[in-house]
Formats: structure tokens, sequence, C-alpha cells
């Protein structure tokens, strides 16, 4: 067991294209794939197996993959939680000093899926407090992640900036947006999206602590 790594999960959903995330994948030091998502792996890159568990009930991996995994199988029956979190609930408990934890191809494909998979990363926040790691999920196109308090992000100028949040009571004064977002009741999803940086660092200040979605395009 590595203390201090970054580990990736990699998800059944749209398999990475791009430079950057695969490029994540490829250079992650522990891999865990949900379900089905082990058969992707294998097709992408058959030497990463080495390094990489499967999660789930097992009932989306094709028989290639099975035996290419062998005895790699974590076998977690429970469907209270998805995929997504058994790998999440894994790596905390057999990895808890991880310095990154990576989520790829948790979107694409269903919008169902990609909506829960998103909105799970605040409730890792909860789940897992004592927690260390740099969470985030990233794809083709955005990166995101979660905040639980006033922030400073060293994005630079131009970055596009969505701000997501469940709490219509939280306040978020901004600072180095094009559309500050100080007078925004976060009653629903859009409510401060599709925003940009004014400059190199974005503050947002939280009126009290809370949790909200950052998405930089």
């Amino acid at each position: 067991m590595f203390t201090g790594g970054n580990i990736a999960i990699l998800c059944n959903g749209e398999f990475p294209r791009g430079e950057y995330p695969l490029y994540l994948l490829d250079s992650a030091d522990f891999i865990v794939c949900c379900d089905g998502a082990a058969s992707k792996l294998l097709e992408h890159n058959p030497a990463l197996v080495e390094k990489a568990v499967v999660i789930g009930d097992m009932d989306s991996i094709d028989s290639d993959a099975a035996a290419a995994f062998e005895r790699k199988f974590v076998r977690v029956g429970e469907q209270d939680d998805n995929d997504q979190t058994k790998a999440m609930c894994y790596i905390m408990e057999h990895y808890p000093d991880a310095a990154s934890i990576t989520i790829l191809g948790a979107t694409g494909l269903r919008e169902d899926h990609t909506i829960g998979n998103i909105s799970l990363l605040m409730e890792y926040t909860r789940m897992f407090p004592s927690c260390k790691a740099e969470i985030q999920m990233v794809s083709d196109y955005s990166t995101i992640f979660a905040v639980t308090d006033t922030i400073e992000l060293h994005i630079g100028e131009g970055r596009r900036v969505s701000i997501l949040s469940p709490d219509n009571s939280l306040k978020i004064k901004s600072e180095g947006l094009v559309w500050p977002t100080d007078d925004v009741i976060f009653d629903n999803w859009w409510k401060a999206t599709l925003n940009r940086s004014s400059s190199d660092v974005v503050k947002l200040s939280f009126s009290h602590p809370s949790l909200a979605l950052v998405i930089l395009n």
C-alpha cells in the first residue's frame, strides 16, 4: 500500500479521449474501475490492469475483462450506493492518505448517471470529512470539484466558470468574475452558470459553510 499517491476512479460512462484526462488515467498510481469500466480500461491500455481493481456487483463486465482481471475483483452487492461511491468508500478504507482522487468517465451516455455522479461530489464532503485528498471529476470538457467555504481559485483570466449549490440560503460574494454572484439565490442549478473569470484569481466568499460545485471549462 502506498501513501500520498494519485488515484483514479474510472466510471462506466463516456471514456475520455482528451490528452489531459488520459494523462491522469495513465499516470495514476492506482485505478479503481467501476464494474463495466474494466472492459474500457482493458481496451485502452492492457498494461494498466496491473495497477487496477474492479468494484461493483459485476453485472456489466464482459468475459475478456473478467479473465484479464482474474482475482482483482471487489464484489459489493448492496444497491444503496452507486459504483462511484463504492469506489470512493474502498479508497477511503484502503488508501486514506491518497494525495488526489480523480474521477474519470463519470459523465456522458446517460444524463441521469451524469447528474447523479456530479452531485455526489458534494455528498463526499459529508461522507468523508477527514479526507485530505484533492477530489475532482475530469472529462474531455470540464473539471468539477466541490467547495464548502470561502476559497480562492487560481484559474487564469478568461476561464469559463459555473457555480451550483443546493442551498438556497447560501450567499456567495465573488471577486474576479465577469458577472458577480453576490445577489444570486441558489434555488436552481442554472442560476450561476456560464460565467467567466475576469482575473487570474477568483475569490468566492461564502455567507456560511455549505455545499457548492465549481465547474471549469
